[in-house]
């Protein structure tokens, strides 16, 4: 051999030598006789380098696998003698060859194998048993080959040729019949003798049993002295995760349904008697290995099995009378009460099929349907106690909610069978936990406020039809609720029971319609140390949205105790200021449920409309006041970090007092409750925010945003004020500025239409200055952020132009004086053409088809005629036939409609003379064929707008490229 060739099968060596043992091995593949010297080497162990002889294998495995056919008898023996004498010499080695030499070696005995077996080597394992016999390196070597011939014959990953597939089907039914039972006993060999003495060994015949079990006769698997020795290997650390893998593939094996069914009971009971389901005698591991991801195949088949026609069951002795069913129950519930997180994940598809299972399984058999009701409330206990234990949600944690919603499917499917023996078998769990709640565990008093809680999605009805006022005819449910908020149990200190409470009594807020009697109790709860004050900051906030929640659904049961109500919120209204160093109880998030209770209260209160307002004015003056305080402060403060938080703090309080105003409705205005002067009073203190230099990006946010609520509230008392809002928040404009004044400008329109006419027409150029000024200014080629920002503007800019001409304001534009006009109008054309932004180009066809249709009459302004023909007509066409207009994409298809709708529009305002022009002069501009032009304007001419808008996609498809 080129010695100076395989020095580069060094990895230390440099690139030159690599080439050349490259290219030298490139020489050997194509040599008719170079195999025979490597060949020699590996026999006579010439080179001790272990690269040398990796490539010696990877050179015969050349051959043998595309060469072996040209080789004549006399070299063929030579390969499998040559193969044989390494084997033999590798049991007097001192020191085992490295793995990838072990496994290069495998390899090529398992094509040798497969090419070889059925012709002119029948004694293949035979030959090599007798070589390796029960010595630990030839056990290890001749475990390997098994895993290489497998792979040749069985792996799905690999893809075979029809003929190589008829050829491993055949090497397999072969192996069955003359070599199969001797392999299994080599097996059962390798691992009684190894398994307290070599564990890698053991791991190793481990995983070929699971490799062959899947085509070999499973009875020579599945028998006593194999599942015993797995047993006996699960206790054992090393061996545990290779015997649950090899059990896997036992019940993964397919089968026929029934004889699957006898296999998986049969181990089941095997296991059980072992104490492999008794969580305290084996490690966490083995229940995440071995059930959490392994066994639920086992269960899975339980469910496929019942999901069978019945013709496919009935009769068979060993599926008869309810204890058969039962048995398979217990095993179910058996899984589904192992205690860890991983576990719970890895068979959460198993409860999903569990939804299906327990449904079949009441059909078919007399189940004790009670006994299934309580181990279903009791796994829920179990599945809580060990992993709720935390206080802050992690990863852990949302594996658990998401296996918890999985067990509530379970808990719906058993409501649809029978809803009460469901409401009996909680309402037991639900009133003995909560007699002695005191001194009960946290998670089973959790569990038990949770079923009732879960109940409300199970049953089948409105929760509401279970309560009755007629005490005689009380609900399960409503007694259970009645024995929630009289036992006392929101005073336990534990936060997950005390969310649970809140939570519950929010739910089943009917029950309080029937039995206001427990308001007061419950209010007391959310208001006192139990909730809003808690000394959880995390109850504090949840409590706050479901107060809010519950004021809400029992706004007519909370007259009575209104104003006891806002006294004890009081100091939770409290603004807090940065300076001050107080920490609020609530978040500022929070205080906006407060804020929106403390307006539902009033608004929806019997008292006459001066109480309403004296209300209203009590809970809003102290906000407007430490605005003005807080205001004044902003204007001089220098630093700018304060400046930020003084800012923020006034956002806040523009923020809640809007939130105030989410309590009025068209029944509940805001002038029938009488507290117009109040928000008028609002305004006028926080619009002086829109002057203030600094910080001008959050309070022009927060102003803008009360705007929009008091248009809605205040309606039209709301208008004076605009002028002056409007004409600050236009100056030191940037895009996004614009952008979310835009909106407001819009609402204003549409609500107040022809009463607004003077101020847009006042400052409509101004504000579209101030819009083109922004579009124009220059930016960087690739800063994408600047370029968004102008295309959502431009699309505001659009919206606004729609909203002007659709609330019949166009007179709006038309008096801008005509060079005005004329600008606005091309950059509706320029937006339906040029910009590459199908959303902006549908808005601008809607204006031109309204536009059309107000001024594109006889009567219509002087010289639109001859802009829609010339400027209007070509972008219907222009739009289209840009290669950025994609046709197949929805939002392009709707602009497409809008631009046939445009087309009618001028067809019906200026009749026979669009015809006329599109057929002698614009359509013939395009190069289009006369027969398509007389096709284009008999379509145009339909009276149904859907035939030509379906025409002009099919037009445009074809005149695309």
């Amino acid at each position: 051999m080129d010695e100076q060739a395989l020095l580069g099968l060094n990895p230390n060596a440099d690139s030159d030598f690599r080439q050349r043992a490259l290219a030298y091995f490139e020489q050997l593949k194509i040599s008719p006789d170079a195999w025979q010297v490597c060949a020699e080497a590996l026999a006579q162990r010439t080179y001790s380098d272990d690269h040398i002889k990796f490539f010696c294998f990877q050179v015969l495995e050349h051959q043998v696998k595309y060469k072996y056919s040209e080789l004549t008898t006399v070299q063929q023996q030579l390969i499998r003698e040559t193969l044989i004498s390494w084997l033999q010499a590798q049991m007097l080695n001192p020191q085992p060859e490295k793995t990838f030499i072990r496994n290069k070696a495998a390899q090529v005995f398992a094509l040798l194998f497969v090419t070889e077996y059925l012709t002119k080597w029948p004694k293949f394992f035979f030959d090599i048993l007798s070589v390796v016999d029960l010595n630990p390196r030839g056990v290890d070597l001749y475990l390997r080959v098994l895993m290489a011939i497998d792979s040749e014959l069985v792996d799905r990953d690999v893809v075979h040729t029809l003929e190589e597939a008829r050829r491993n089907t055949l090497i397999k039914d072969t192996m069955r019949e003359q070599c199969i039972p001797n392999l299994v006993e080599s097996w059962y060999q390798i691992l009684q003798n190894y398994q307290y003495t070599n564990s890698e060994v053991t791991c190793q015949c481990l995983e070929v049993v699971g490799a062959y079990v899947s085509w070999i006769d499973l009875s020579l698997i599945a028998n006593d002295r194999f599942i015993n020795m797995l047993l006996g290997h699960m206790s054992i650390e090393v061996l545990r995760e290779e015997a649950c893998d090899c059990l896997f593939e036992i019940v993964n094996k397919g089968m026929d349904p029934v004889d699957k069914m006898k296999l998986v009971e049969s181990l089941c009971q095997v296991l059980q008697s072992a104490g492999f389901f008794s969580i305290d005698q084996v490690s966490k591991f083995l229940y995440k290995k071995l059930i959490g991801s392994k066994l639920n195949i086992m269960f899975s088949s339980l469910f496929f099995f019942f999901s069978l026609p019945k013709s496919r069951v009935s009769g068979k002795p060993w599926f008869s009378g309810p204890f058969a069913v039962e048995t398979r129950v217990h095993y179910i519930i058996l899984v589904l009460f192992f205690e860890t997180v991983s576990l719970l994940a890895g068979t959460i598809g198993t409860c999903h099929n569990a939804r299906l299972f327990f449904g079949q399984v009441i059909v078919m058999a007399d189940l004790s349907f009670q006994r299934l009701e309580i181990l279903i409330c009791e796994q829920e206990e179990r599945s809580y106690s060990a992993y709720y234990k935390r206080t802050e949600y992690g990863e852990d944690e949302a594996m658990f909610v998401e296996y918890r919603k999985q067990l509530k499917l379970l808990l719906d499917r058993l409501a649809q069978v029978s809803p009460e023996l469901l409401l009996a078998s909680v309402g037991r769990v639900f009133s003995s936990t909560l007699q002695n709640w005191q001194t009960t565990r946290f998670m089973d008093v959790e569990v038990a406020i949770r079923l009732l809680y879960m109940l409300a999605e199970a049953l089948p009805v409105s929760h509401g039809a279970h309560f009755s006022g007629d005490v005689s005819k009380a609900s399960a449910l409503q007694d259970m609720m009645r024995t929630l908020v009289t036992s006392g149990v929101s005073s336990y200190q534990h936060t997950s029971v005390t969310l649970e409470f809140f939570e519950t009594v929010v739910r089943y807020e009917k029950f309080f319609t029937v039995e206001p009697q427990h308001i007061p109790c419950v209010l007391m709860a959310f208001l006192d140390h139990r909730g809003l004050r808690h000394s959880s900051a995390k109850v504090r906030s949840r409590t706050a949205y479901l107060f809010s929640r519950f004021v809400k659904s029992l706004n007519k049961q909370m007259n009575p105790f209104i104003e006891d109500i806002l006294n004890r919120i009081q100091d939770l209204l409290e603004l807090s200021p940065p300076e001050n160093g107080y920490q609020s109880l609530l978040s500022s998030a929070d205080q906006l449920f407060i804020y929106e209770t403390a307006g539902v209260l009033i608004v929806n209160s019997e008292y006459p409309a001066e109480r309403k307002q004296a209300l209203m004015r009590n809970l809003l003056a102290p906000l407007m006041e430490k605005f003005k305080i807080l205001l004044e402060k902003l204007m001089l403060a220098q630093d700018e970090e304060r400046q930020a938080s003084l800012a923020d703090c006034l956002n806040h309080a523009v923020g809640f007092a809007s939130r105030t105003s989410k309590a009025f409705s068209n029944k509940q205005t805001v002038k029938q409750c009488g507290c117009s002067e109040v928000y008028l009073d609002c305004l006028q203190t926080f619009l002086p925010a829109l002057s203030c230099p600094l910080q001008k990006d959050i309070l022009r946010s927060g102003v803008r945003t009360f705007l929009h609520r008091m248009i809605i509230c205040l309606e039209e008392e709301v208008l004076p004020f605009i002028p002056s809002a409007s004409e600050h928040m236009l100056k030191d404009c940037e895009a996004k500025d614009l952008q979310e004044f835009i909106p407001l400008i819009n609402q204003i329109t549409a609500k107040f239409k022809v009463q607004v006419s003077p101020f847009l027409q006042q400052m409509f150029m101004p504000l579209l200055r101030a819009i083109f000024e922004v579009l124009l200014r220059p930016a960087e080629e690739n800063d994408q952020c600047a370029a968004l920002e102008k295309q959502m503007l431009r699309r505001s800019y659009f919206a606004f132009l729609q909203t002007v001409t659709g609330s019949g304001m166009s007179a709006v534009i038309a008096n801008q004086g005509a060079d005005n006009v004329e600008r606005v109008l091309v950059t509706v054309i320029q937006g339906a053409v040029e910009y590459p932004d199908p959303i902006a180009q549908k808005t601008c066809f809607i204006i031109l088809s309204k536009l059309v249709e107000l001024w594109g009459g006889k009567d219509g302004p002087v010289g639109f005629a001859d802009f829609v023909y010339k400027h209007i007509v070509p972008a219907c066409f222009l739009a289209p036939l840009k290669q950025t207009f994609d046709l197949a994409d929805a939002q392009t298809v709707l602009a497409l409609s809008e631009c046939a709708v445009t087309l009618k529009t001028i067809h019906l305002r200026r009749g026979p003379e669009c015809v006329q022009y599109l057929q002698q002069e614009y359509l013939p501009s395009l190069q289009v064929a006369p027969e398509i032009i007389q096709e284009f304007c008999q379509a145009l001419q339909q009276p149904d707008a859907k035939v030509f808008k379906n025409y002009l996609k099919v037009f445009f498809q074809r005149a695309k490229p």
